[in-house]
């Protein structure tokens, strides 16, 4: 029998995941989180004290602003509540409405989070705004239990790494296609390819001053972009 530790790291482990999975696997990911929450008495105990009194529709009326709701959205846009207890409450109220297919993930995903219309882009923007605070509301509130064994860090390094891969090069494709002058464009390919290499040979050191060069590039040439924000979150992730 798992003890409470084991528990919540299921729970932990979870959220990492989702967090680092591909969009494809999110509804059995979020699935395997409200688990990892319904066998833990620590969890169960968390939530039902967040979502005692919580007006969860209230709170889906001022977080999740529809399209063209006052003249002013073109798109839905969501905003977590202020508080960190109804951060919990809202977020959780989400995933299981996700879970019992009340609400279509697919299509919160392209109403709330839309990004040029591709589900993964939107997937990415979702996990970073909506997941992670999420997570980490929860972590401070164990910091004792949230530790993460060598064989869990390192299954999750190796999709960080994969995943990242996938966003550099996604960023070759960007980056070669945009009027840049000549010598940055050789300047942009090469640190690039470069990384691409460091994340390959998983070397960390060398990665991270990829990534402060590539940073002041994008700077100076005012490049950047969901893309690009993207690896560089991944990278603080490793």
């Amino acid at each position: 029998m798992e003890d409470n530790t084991a528990k919540m790291q299921r729970f932990f482990t979870a959220c990492e995941e989702l967090i680092t999975g591909k969009f494809i696997l999110a509804d059995t990911k979020i699935g395997e989180l409200l688990r990892a929450i319904a066998t833990s008495d620590e969890l169960r105990g968390l939530f039902a004290a967040v979502t005692k009194g919580f007006d969860y529709p209230a709170a889906k009326a001022a977080c999740l602003k529809q399209p063209g709701e006052g003249g002013r959205y073109i798109r839905g846009e969501a905003y977590l509540p202020s508080e960190r207890s109804e951060i919990l409450a809202f977020v959780f109220c989400l995933l299981v409405e996700f879970d019992n297919g009340t609400m279509k993930f697919n299509d919160f995903l392209l109403r709330y989070f839309y990004v040029d219309g591709s589900y993964t882009a939107s997937y990415s923007l979702f996990v970073d705004r909506v997941i992670r605070p999420f997570r980490d509301i929860v972590r401070d509130c164990y910091p004792d239990l949230n530790k993460v064994a060598p064989e869990t860090r390192r299954k999750q390094e190796e999709n960080c790494l994969e995943k990242l891969a996938e966003k550099i090069a996604l960023e070759r494709t960007r980056i070669a296609s945009l009027p840049l002058g000549k010598e940055d464009a050789v300047a942009a390919d090469m640190i690039l390819n470069e990384l691409y290499a460091a994340v390959g040979r998983g070397d960390y050191s060398e990665l991270k001053a990829l990534l402060c060069g590539y940073l002041y590039f994008l700077q100076v040439a005012d490049c950047s972009d969901e893309n690009s924000n993207e690896m560089f979150r991944l990278a603080g992730d490793l």
